[in-house]
């Protein structure tokens, strides 16, 4: 009689959308972006990577047609919840400290890691026409934003600088192809501190 009654729970909960419930709750609650596949371990039958990938496409309409200041968003590590990018402003109002301001130079060495990755410290000084500071690349690193992925086949084998999944996370993207403009990324990001001196020689 028990085990009737477990199984018949089971196929109640196996339905679409208690499992876009499911997904929806797991997603929620996660401090941490979560991958489809990462999702499917959620069921003792797993619905299958197209089902689970219907249902979060169902799941994210749902959410964008309740115009709900909140979005689901697939970035490069997976599916998450956040805040709209409009609704940003304000939100920002109920923060003591102020998100971190990094210089232009920053700021440009990640642009140009981000579209002409990989790239050696010496490619990103040919481009920006000065010397790239160790303390440039040692703050993208410590962030989290870029990473040494190999060393190019050259004389001292320099270093192969390109960006990492906690950047496009922290950017909202799903992979590289999707990077936007220069400006855009400096409104998403606010990385500018426009009274920065170090501005760079022009690019030739």
């Amino acid at each position: 009689m028990n085990t009737e009654n477990n199984n018949l729970g089971l196929e109640e909960m196996n339905t679409p959308e208690n499992v876009k419930r499911i997904l929806e709750a797991a997603i929620f609650a996660s401090a941490v972006p979560l991958s489809s596949n990462t999702l499917r371990q959620l069921f003792e039958q797993d619905p299958g990577a197209d089902v689970v990938r219907r249902l979060l496409d169902e799941l994210r309409a749902d959410w964008e047609a309740a115009g709900r200041g909140v979005e689901l968003a697939l970035t490069a590590s997976g599916w998450r919840f956040q805040t709209r990018a409009e609704l940003q402003p304000y939100l920002d109002r109920l923060k003591n400290e102020k998100p971190p301001r990094y210089s232009r130079a920053v700021m440009e060495t990640l642009a140009i890691i981000a579209y002409r990755q990989p790239v050696t410290r010496g490619g990103i000084e040919d481009i920006r026409g000065v010397t790239v500071s160790p303390s440039v690349l040692k703050t993208l690193e410590s962030r989290g934003w870029i990473d040494v992925v190999g060393h190019r086949d050259t004389p001292g084998r320099p270093a192969l600088f390109a960006t990492t999944k906690r950047f496009l996370d922290d950017m909202g993207l799903r992979s590289i192809t999707e990077l936007p403009a220069l400006p855009e990324i400096e409104r998403m990001m606010e990385l500018v501190d426009t009274t920065e001196a170090d501005a760079p020689a022009p690019i030739e």
